[in-house]
């Protein structure tokens, strides 16, 4: 089987969720990473509601609402949860951090590096695709990917099938012959689903999810792409 695309996770994969707990903590000492952690929480389990609910139809999820909505409902959710004083000032410093995450250090050299060997990288994500607008023109990215493909169209997040249909349908390639590329466990368990060939990148060292899946691959950084993929790969 010949590896002929890479497809990532944008948050937590190329971009670090938690970057935001730096600005956090100078707004509330001692706080900064129980804010962000719980955020990231609430964002996650709010995108399997509303996927998950009921109403869903051809045209997606009846609850579905935006990404950016509901990173928003989770950071206000959140900031109520650990008694946080609360200003529309804060929410929209910490929501404006969240839309210029920091990437990882190690991206630049990865997506240079498949770009050399024509092979094409793309991003599938649930962030909607003003989001993933901005963060990717923040990191300097976007002469690096080939597409960067939002679960919007879907109007359902991962892991439903129909969000991880799109990467196939963009790439026009099987699942298996795309390397599906995740530091989310539950993400790359659900790729794998799919059907994808996956990687998880698994940067905080935690156990798998004991669901009887393993990803295709694991590694620790984004760098493990590389020994995956052949640097002339064939296209035949």
């Amino acid at each position: 089987m010949k590896l002929r695309a890479v497809l990532f996770d944008a948050y937590g994969t190329l971009f670090d969720v938690h970057s935001v707990a730096l600005l956090a903590e100078q707004l509330f000492p001692g706080r900064g990473e129980a804010l962000s952690v719980l955020w990231r929480d609430k964002q996650i389990e709010y995108s399997r509601l509303v996927s998950m609910s009921g109403g869903a139809g051809p045209q997606g999820s009846a609850h579905y609402r935006p990404f950016w909505e509901l990173t928003r409902a989770a950071l206000r959710y959140s900031a109520e949860r650990l008694g946080l004083a609360w200003s529309e000032g804060t929410e929209a410093r910490l929501m404006n951090e969240y839309r210029h995450l920091s990437a990882f250090p190690e991206n630049r050299e990865v997506l240079a590096a498949l770009k050399q060997r024509g092979v094409p990288a793309a991003i599938l994500s649930n962030g909607d695709p003003d989001m993933l607008d901005v963060a990717v023109k923040s990191a300097g990215f976007a002469e690096l990917l080939d597409a960067v493909i939002s679960v919007h169209p879907a109007r359902r997040f991962k892991t439903d099938p129909a969000a991880y249909a799109l990467g196939t349908d963009a790439l026009r390639l099987p699942a298996r012959e795309i390397l599906f590329v995740s530091s989310n466990g539950w993400d790359a368990i659900g790729a794998t689903w799919f059907g994808y060939t996956t990687l998880w990148v698994n940067r905080a060292g935690l156990p798998l999810d004991p669901l009887g899946t393993e990803p295709s691959h694991r590694g620790r950084s984004l760098r493990d792409v590389l020994p995956l993929i052949p640097e002339r790969p064939s296209f035949d």
